[in-house]
């Protein structure tokens, strides 16, 4: 074999495994400075200038459009609150108080950022649609069976994830995310 077969043959081999490196590194998740809130996560980098270019990628890549925290702060769940991976097959009371922050909403989806297919074309709870009882507290379904009330779909697939979104959220909130009051996810049964 000539040497520039060998040389050439070598650069294919780097080229086809850099390009794997760095496709499994950017699709890896957003694990950058991650912070966690009972089955919630965030970054404290998403959307700022302090992000590393691996997070930027991932962010580019997940369609998170990242603003920065001053302007919204995203939580994302793919667990319930005992751990358990969020299955489409299954019901879940998402239960909260008042976020701090001006107004939010959370928005189901199916791995890689799609939203999910439902026959209700329902993909998103805001703020405004749900009702606060006396203590303030409020509450909607998810699930892939039509519920009375609020409701958001799972479209019966096997895995998802939630993003909770909250638009300019206060100064603690983005001081310390750990500590914010977010929802409880609470499965209630599968079929």
């Amino acid at each position: 074999m000539k040497a520039w077969h060998r040389y050439a043959i070598t650069i294919a081999l780097a080229l086809v495994g850099g390009t794997a490196f760095a496709v499994h590194q950017v699709r890896g998740g957003l694990n950058d400075g991650r912070v966690s809130n009972g089955p919630w996560e965030t970054g404290k980098s998403f959307g700022t200038v302090d992000a590393s270019t691996l997070t930027r990628a991932k962010v580019a890549l997940s369609g998170l459009m990242a603003l920065p925290a001053k302007e919204a702060m995203y939580f994302t769940a793919t667990r319930d609150s005992d751990g358990r991976a969020l299955d489409g097959r299954c019901t879940y009371d998402l239960r909260g108080g008042k976020l701090d922050g001006r107004w939010w909403s959370v928005t189901l989806y199916e791995g890689e950022g799609w939203l999910v297919k439902n026959a209700a074309n329902r993909w998103s709870v805001p703020a405004s649609a749900v009702t606060a009882d006396a203590q303030g507290k409020w509450a909607f379904t998810v699930s892939p069976d039509t519920q009375a009330g609020i409701w958001l779909p799972t479209g019966s697939v096997k895995a998802f994830d939630l993003t909770l979104r909250l638009y300019h959220p206060s100064a603690d909130v983005i001081k310390n995310p750990e500590k914010a009051l977010l929802p409880v996810i609470e499965r209630k049964g599968c079929a």
